[in-house]
């Protein structure tokens, strides 16, 4: 099986609580290489470009806040089936409902505030890691 590229992003109200440790971890746990990482203060206007796909929904400016209210740390993650094995890592959007021993289930706060995004298909994958890195920073 071939090997997959994925973004990871460590989301404010996990780097606030100091727990990016802990979250990649859990990440390389399950199988999952980070083969480029940079720690970054997202601005809204990054925030906005990189969630537009969302822009008419009513959580859109809630989330872009969010996301550049402190420093994220974005990743790309590696390995064989690496966007279904983070999603899965990740669990469920809500950490309510997320499965135990997710990221989401042991560390999300709420369902905006859920420690982790990743991304949700190849296509997107493609588009998300190239919105913050560039093909030379990412060292396999």
């Amino acid at each position: 099986m071939p090997l997959e590229r994925t973004l990871s992003i460590i989301k404010p109200d996990a780097t606030k609580r100091n727990i990016t440790g802990k979250i990649n971890a859990k990440l390389e746990e399950a199988g999952l290489r980070i083969v480029a990482q940079k720690r970054i203060r997202m601005t809204k206007a990054q925030a906005e470009g990189f969630y537009a796909v969302h822009e008419a929904r009513p959580f859109f400016n809630d989330l872009c806040n969010a996301m550049s209210s402190a420093p994220v740390v974005v990743q790309v993650l590696e390995s064989e089936n690496a966007i279904a094995k983070n999603r899965e890592i990740m669990g469920s959007t809500n950490p309510a409902t997320a499965d135990a021993g997710t990221i989401r289930k042991e560390f999300g706060v709420n369902i905006q505030d859920n420690s982790v995004h990743g991304s949700d298909s190849l296509e997107n994958a493609k588009i998300e890691i190239a919105y913050f890195f560039r093909p030379e920073e990412i060292v396999g």
